[in-house]
């Protein structure tokens, strides 16, 4: 045994508030301080008349440690009497209620602190009491049985959690039976109006109660950078933490906080490795979405959280969005605000072609019919539209007027909540593509220092950047999105376009043809998976560059094709709102060595 810990007999008590995340749901704060006048007012002042002592809180949950089982038991029914008193007058789901397991057995000491089987076998009895009673253990029966007058039931043996032997029980209902009463279940949490997610305190699988600061940082970091998301409704994390320790069941959880996604997980240290793992469930079915497992080498224990936190924040931010997605296509005609914004992102994620755009467009447009404050909703929308203003095929007229009512709407979404990144992030893109480059940067800065997890800022921050020549900044901003979010809906068109130009960039101002190789394949990526034609420009040049003469003809051809209209006059006109550089004049040069018309 390790210096400073002892082993001796005592009783322990391990004691809950019965449904505290539902009483916390419904008034957090009436809650919490009632939770402090129990225990300043009830508990403290009998446990010094009986000669017990606090070891442990955690949340909603006491340990208590007694020297002797006559005083614990005497001491929990003046609790649930003075717990009883205090109720008279209180609503039924309002009321506080404590659940009590007392056990007799061998502990650990450290410090003030307790552990061992004696307080697992405590804790596990408290689970299986019902509210306002208590149950003890066979041994702490024994000690109390022919020393007090109380009607003690025989509950059997009962199976639990990591104890290898059955525990016969002995309990005490407040009616007398606990047979008589009848186990009602609390009224579920209506869900809120937007998505809803918990992240549960992470399981410390190590066996080394000094890594438990790494779970509880890891959960309590998530749920700090998951409320900058602000479609999101994250639950706070002295609620969640109410589950720490406990084997919960998915769906209560969802039921009893009010929530749709549960994300759980759990840390393990070996050496100098580290195993994190996380997934995140739909509390309505108890379904996987999504699951990850990071294994890191241990140098900074600081950077790997912040590391494995950003990646788990960016790719939750991915799946939920996807799943909301889908599910705003599968609602009925009569759409709200919330399914109509969904069903306009879908479109805005997952397709370039401008038929999808237009549909995004009238579906944000609903949206903010429907709700004149939805920001996230003007932000989608001005997006949209300077996306339908480059992947379309308008005049020049229209492009322009397109692009500046785009401006005016990602005003309107940053003035209607300027503390949310993604308004921001689409007013940094209508500013760029409306010629104000220093308004474009100073609108994407104050997007990443809001929220710097989110797929959506960090690919704005991209195309600012790639605009404006600052490649290499632009290529380390994709690789973010690729950290923290692999699977992000922009990446099958949006990062091979953005990555094609910034190396074509790089080719143009190192002369390196590693670089246009690297253009090459990006543009073909990217080419494969739209009909727009800003990629198949960038294919042509990098070919060019390359002078491979055979593809160099076959994407001329296929430009003549589909985009029988396009010069470098009409591409250097889509281009002439955004800053004009010395690159631009050398892609327009390499364009017309390609054979591209002038005009």
């Amino acid at each position: 045994m390790s210096e400073g810990n002892q082993r001796r007999l005592t009783t322990i008590v391990a004691a809950d508030i019965a449904g505290f995340s539902r009483l916390v749901g419904i008034d957090e704060e009436g809650t919490l301080a009632a939770q402090r006048r129990y225990r300043t007012e009830l508990i403290e002042p009998l446990l010094a008349e009986h000669h017990g002592r606090i070891a442990n809180t955690a949340g909603d949950s006491f340990l208590f440690e007694f020297p002797s089982a006559v005083e614990a038991v005497r001491c929990s029914m003046a609790v649930q009497d003075g717990v009883a008193e205090r109720n008279r007058n209180v609503a039924a789901d309002r009321r506080i209620e404590f659940r009590i397991g007392i056990n007799v057995g061998d502990v650990i000491a450290q410090g003030d602190d307790l552990l061992g089987d004696g307080v697992n076998i405590a804790a596990r009895l408290e689970n299986l009491c019902e509210p306002g009673g208590v149950i003890l253990s066979d041994d702490a029966y024994r000690q109390v049985r022919d020393r007090l007058e109380i009607d003690w039931e025989d509950g059997g043996e009962r199976e639990v959690k990591n104890i290898t032997r059955p525990i016969r029980v002995w309990i005490w209902s407040p009616l007398g039976s606990a047979a008589e009463v009848p186990m009602t279940a609390d009224p579920p949490l209506p869900l809120p109006d937007k998505p809803s997610i918990v992240v549960l305190p992470f399981n410390n699988m190590s066996g080394d109660p000094e890594q438990e600061f790494l779970a509880d940082g890891l959960a309590e970091d998530i749920t700090t950078l998951l409320s900058n998301l602000r479609w999101l409704f994250v639950v706070a994390r002295y609620s969640a933490f109410t589950y720490k320790g406990q084997v919960v069941n998915i769906t209560d959880v969802g039921r009893d906080l009010g929530v749709r996604y549960v994300l759980e997980g759990s840390v393990r240290k070996a050496g100098k490795r580290i195993r994190v793992t996380a997934q995140l469930i739909d509390a309505a079915d108890g379904n996987h979405i999504w699951a990850e497992r990071y294994d890191r080498v241990i140098e900074d224990i600081f950077e790997i959280q912040d590391d494995i936190t950003r990646n788990i924040v960016g790719m939750l931010e991915t799946e939920i969005a996807s799943v909301e997605q889908v599910a705003s296509l599968q609602r009925p005609a009569n759409l709200d605000a919330w399914t109509a914004y969904q069903r306009g992102m879908s479109g805005l994620a997952n397709s370039y072609d401008p038929a999808e755009l237009g549909q995004s467009i009238a579906d944000f447009e609903t949206a903010v019919s429907l709700d004149p404050k939805f920001a996230a909703a003007h932000a989608g929308l001005a997006v949209s539209q300077i996306l339908f203003a480059f992947w379309s095929k308008i005049d020049d007229e229209n492009r322009r007027d397109l692009l500046a009512k785009a401006l005016d709407i990602a005003k309107l979404a940053v003035r209607l909540d300027d503390r949310d990144a993604w308004p921001y992030a689409a007013l940094a893109r209508a500013y760029l593509f409306n010629g104000d480059i220093a308004a474009a940067r100073q609108a994407v800065e104050r997007a990443l220092a809001l929220n710097r997890n989110s797929f959506q800022v960090l690919y704005a921050a991209a195309i600012v950047a790639t605009s404006t020549s600052d490649a290499e900044h632009a290529l380390s901003l994709l690789d973010e999105v690729g950290r923290i979010s692999p699977r992000s809906p922009f990446d099958l068109v949006l990062k091979p376009y953005l990555s094609s130009t910034a190396y074509l960039t790089l080719g143009w101002q190192t002369h390196d043809l590693v670089h246009f190789e690297a253009a090459f394949d990006a543009s073909e990526q990217a080419a494969k998976q739209t009909p727009g034609v800003l990629p198949r420009i960038n294919r042509l040049a990098a070919a060019q560059c390359l002078n491979r003469t055979e593809d160099a003809e076959a994407f001329l051809s296929d430009i003549r094709t589909n985009y029988p209209d396009m010069t470098v006059e009409s591409y250097r006109k889509l281009l002439e709102q955004v800053d004009t550089h010395a690159f631009n004049d050398w892609l327009f040069g390499v364009l017309v060595e390609a054979g591209l018309p002038e005009k």
